[in-house]
């Protein structure tokens, strides 16, 4: 946890399962200088603003369609976990725009801002849904991993940024 000593992290949909975990274990046991929680969900950060009642602790309502927000959350932030998205594979057949905006427009957006604000390190969290899709929902998230390994090499292989995906599966309750 020393690579995180003064350094500020955002946890895109933060609000959620894994960013409410991250948040407990990031907050006991690296010496952050901020952490900050990125979602649309205000009562949810009001509950976590609550729950941790922590002095490193931030939290920027926004969307991770919007990049000129994104671009705003992301100034003098260090690391990225990118935990945001559409992850009902029901809803997202219905809804299918709706999850590739946020799925793999925000990926981009995410990418983008990320590269833009000089960003260390992002770490997207992906699905096992993304290897063999057979929903749209594997398929999007199948396709952000994609947008992400691709960015360490690809238009913009000037900057310093690095991205990484890392499989996070089903998890009981979620």
């Amino acid at each position: 946890m020393q690579e995180f000593k003064n350094k500020t992290i955002l946890i895109t949909g933060g609000t959620g399962s894994f960013g409410q975990s991250a948040t407990t274990y990031l907050l006991k046991n690296a010496k952050l200088k901020k952490l900050i929680i990125y979602s649309r969900d205000e009562n949810k950060q009001f509950e976590m603003a609550n729950k941790f009642k922590d002095d490193r602790l931030r939290f920027f309502l926004g969307d991770v369609r919007d990049q000129d927000r994104i671009e705003l959350a992301l100034t003098d932030v260090d690391y990225i976990i990118h935990a945001a998205a559409l992850k009902h594979v029901p809803a997202a057949e219905y809804n299918p725009f709706e999850c590739i905006k946020t799925n793999v427009n925000g990926a981009m957006n995410i990418i983008e801002a990320s590269i833009d604000q000089k960003v260390k390190r992002v770490v997207a969290l992906s699905t096992d849904k993304a290897s063999s899709p057979i929903n749209l929902y594997g398929a999007s998230k199948l396709a952000s991993d994609k947008l992400f390994v691709a960015s360490n090499a690809s238009y913009a292989s000037s900057h310093k940024t690095s991205f990484s995906v890392v499989r996070y599966g089903n998890v009981m309750g979620s």
